[in-house]
């Protein structure tokens, strides 16, 4: 027997499969890792195939050294899943198959974990019986103690009772009386937050037709559901419903979210209701956490996995359901190579494996409704709060007039006013700006130089030493947000050597301060990059303010999405206009999105809630529909725009992004792909009758981490004639893989700057 191996290294000269002869009593099967021997060293490999023969004599194939698991680490779904994904990213199937396991069990750098267990194996009489006769020692006699007591017990709680009781474990067990082996031990995330609410509710008129509809698809193994529910209309409940008839079928489910701050809510409730069951999956977990979890998944101990965008690669045997919450969040979208879709690989995976999908959001995706309205995906509604309750009353407040009145504050009136009420009522609030840091940049008053990074063309942020950080000592500092550079603050303008440097604009650490100012004494939580970056991060945070430590939970976008704290009655957006004119087409689809999601963590519990929305133009069409909760205009008004824009799903949008150390190499690198494209244009008329837009150009962000960045941007009509589309885009793609392999040839003759070369389908970010 012979097997097809593709050994673990991403690159174009070994991303065929090797075949390797299987050893007499050596039974292997696809999706299997393995040891290999691969030149004169040894590989890790997954089994693509198994083969009575080969096509290459015998004697020159070298045998597999041994399999690495007595199982499929990769179940046969997930090995289609990668093959698919890597035509369709045009890389290597070693590096979609990646994706399918945990990153640690590459190269063993984790192992199972075992610890030492002490059990009685003699007749309880018999062990009584000498404890009374143990006069020597007093160690014996407190471990037979504490294994009458509890047996099995490990010997670490053993020793925490016992000093150094390793000599009289091992003089009991020679007398017969006891037994000390090695066994797995779970490495177990903490999971939750607490809160979780085991018992089954009732459900509601709407919830119980929502899942009316579902039940019948998840009998048949079909239906792609798109959930449009408003915020505190109770739409998890209908995920734990869906979830227990799954199981009841012995089937398995997905829950994906799209922060990580939201799954310890997530986890809380699913473990809550199906205990040991639950799994979680994210970039959080310790290696040894994600490791064992995902040990327990692929054994079928745990049925329902809870996660961000990875665990839609969770190897769950027998998928019945996935779910996609908040499915409008961009983060659903890796952009790190190879890229992928999260929701796009749910929707491969229903197909292939015949489960159902639910994505669900209270302000779906543009592109999600409008395939919604064409027919391929089911729209369920549930546009009222559960027990009817009213939903937040919004108030625009128009910061030009703040300012006019004398009000430098980054509260307007009526916010420090309604704040002022809630903690007097002994409520909570939520105080939400989408940036980070104390000012948001630093600029000179005389000749208007904003200081930037050296390694990225944006400005520095200004984060202020506060708490543990000011009692070491540490200065205020200017970072950057995207490759964490950091510098003092100049005393004098680096351009013209004016004093006068001033700061500007305010985030996060800024608006903490000011509730402190106006409320001294009141116990504030903030919720940001800096604040989560330690492990369970998000979790301590949220907790804290679950539990009413915090009265005041400021932070930015990672605080507007899917959490439900009753006790909140206030939530205050101090800066609605942040992300409304951003360069991109999806600007004011995300400032509705954002604004609608915030909005709605208010009047959760029973009492009614209050948003006040701060902006510099409450006139703009976004905001009024954002404050009246109108989902269905916004569609209406975004959808017209995009179609006379001729923006997605009207059109694709395609982009080559060029990086380079180099700004003469990243030049150099567009224009050679720029004429590449013209002459695969050229080539196939069809296609370019397609193309309403063709631009090589500079991105928004023209340097990024120390890397000089270009991009081709190409518009092209999406209709019936998918093949000239799908030609176009395997042009591009097939010009980006040569023109990065040639600059990487280059680079070793020559010793110029490196380039990388990425295609982008429909990007998620346009700067």
């Amino acid at each position: 027997m012979y097997c097809q191996v593709i050994v673990d290294i991403v690159h174009e000269n070994v991303a065929q499969a090797f075949t390797y002869r299987i050893p007499d009593g050596m039974v292997l099967q696809r999706g299997q890792r393995v040891l290999v021997p691969f030149r004169s060293g040894t590989l890790e490999g997954i089994v693509l195939s198994l083969s009575d023969t080969a096509d290459f004599d015998p004697n020159r194939i070298r045998p597999v050294i041994r399999p690495l698991e007595d199982y499929p680490a990769i179940l046969p779904p997930l090995m289609e899943l990668a093959e698919e994904m890597a035509k369709e990213a045009h890389c290597p199937l070693a590096e979609t198959l990646r994706l399918m396991i945990p990153a640690q069990m590459r190269g063993g750098r984790v192992r199972v974990r075992e610890e030492e267990w002490a059990e009685i194996t003699a007749a309880q009489e018999d062990v009584r019986a000498a404890m009374e006769g143990e006069r020597r020692s007093a160690k014996r006699r407190e471990i037979l103690r504490m294994l009458l007591e509890k047996s099995p017990r490990r010997v670490s709680e053993i020793r925490d009772a016992v000093i150094d009781p390793r000599d009289a474990l091992k003089a009991l067990e020679k007398a017969g009386l006891i037994r000390v082996t090695r066994q797995e031990s779970l490495r177990t995330p903490d999971g939750g937050m607490g809160g979780g609410n085991a018992e089954w509710m009732p459900l509601t008129p709407e919830q119980q037709e929502v899942m009316e509809e579902i039940l019948p698809a998840l009998q048949k193994g079909t239906g792609r559901f798109l959930l449009y529910g408003v915020t505190g209309s109770g739409k998890t409940e209908v995920f734990l419903n869906a979830v227990r008839r799954v199981l009841d079928m012995g089937r398995s489910a997905v829950i994906l979210v799209p922060e990580i701050a939201l799954t310890p809510q997530m986890v809380s409730w699913f473990q809550a209701r199906f205990g040991a069951v639950a799994a979680v999956l994210h970039s959080r977990l310790s290696p040894g956490e994600r490791y064992d979890e995902w040990r327990r998944i692929r054994r079928g101990d745990a049925r329902v996995v809870i996660g961000a965008r990875s665990a839609v690669f969770a190897p769950v045997e027998d998928l019945g359901l996935v779910v996609v919450d908040e499915e409008h969040e961009s983060t659903y979208t890796s952009d790190h190579h190879p890229r992928y879709d999260a929701r796009e690989v749910a929707l491969s995976r229903c197909q292939r494996e015949r489960a159902t999908l639910i994505l669900a959001s209270a302000t779906p995706s543009i592109l999600s409704y409008a395939r919604a309205g064409r027919g391929d995906y089911m729209l369920l509604e549930m546009p009222v709060r559960v027990q009817d309750r009213p939903m937040p009353e919004v108030q625009l407040v128009d910061m030009r007039r703040e300012l006019e009145s004398g009000n430098r504050s980054v509260f307007s009136r009526e916010l420090a006013a309604a704040l002022d009420g809630c903690l007097r009522r002994g409520e909570q609030a939520m105080l939400m700006i989408n940036r980070r840091g104390y000012h948001s940049f630093v600029s000179c008053r005389a000749c208007g130089h904003v200081v930037k990074c050296p390694n990225c063309d944006v400005s520095l942020t200004c984060h202020v030493s506060t708490g543990q950080e000011a009692a070491r000592g540490e200065e205020s500092l200017l970072r950057c947000h995207y490759c964490g550079h950091t510098q003092e603050v100049p005393a004098r303008c680096p351009s013209c050597g004016s004093p006068y440097i001033r700061y500007f604009g305010a985030g996060t650490q800024k608006v903490e301060e000011e509730v402190r100012r106006l409320f001294p004494g009141t116990e504030t939580a903030r919720m940001d990059i800096d604040t989560t970056s330690g492990k369970d991060g998000h979790a301590r945070i949220l907790e804290r303010f679950r539990s009413g430590a915090a009265r005041v939970l400021i932070g930015t976008q990672m605080i507007a999405k899917g959490l439900d704290f009753p006790k909140v009655t206030l939530v205050g957006i101090v800066a609605a206009d942040l992300t409304l004119n951003l360069p991109d087409y999806r600007a004011r689809e995300r400032t509705f999105q954002l604004l609608t999601q915030a909005a709605g963590r208010a009047g959760r519990g029973r009492q009614p809630g209050r948003v006040i929305i701060q902006t510099y133009k409450p006139e703009d069409p976004v905001l009024s529909l954002a404050a009246k909760q109108d989902y269905r205009a916004f569609f209406e008004v975004e959808f017209r725009r995009r179609r006379q824009a001729l923006y997605p799903p009207f059109t694709a949008m395609m982009r080559l992004l060029i990086e380079s150390p180099g700004g003469e190499t990243a030049e150099r690198t567009a224009g050679e792909l720029e004429k590449q494209i013209r002459g695969v244009l050229e080539a196939n008329p069809a296609w370019k009758k397609k193309v309403l837009l063709f631009s090589s150009e500079l991105p928004g962000i023209r340097m990024l981490r120390g890397l000089e960045r270009r991009q081709i941007l190409i518009k092209a009509l999406v209709g019936a004639e998918t093949d000239a589309l799908r030609g176009l885009m395997a042009g591009m793609a097939e010009a980006s893989e040569k023109t990065e392999q040639a600059g990487k040839t280059e680079k070793r003759e020559t010793g110029r700057a490196d380039c990388r070369v990425t295609f982008e389908y429909n990007p998620t970010s346009m700067i």
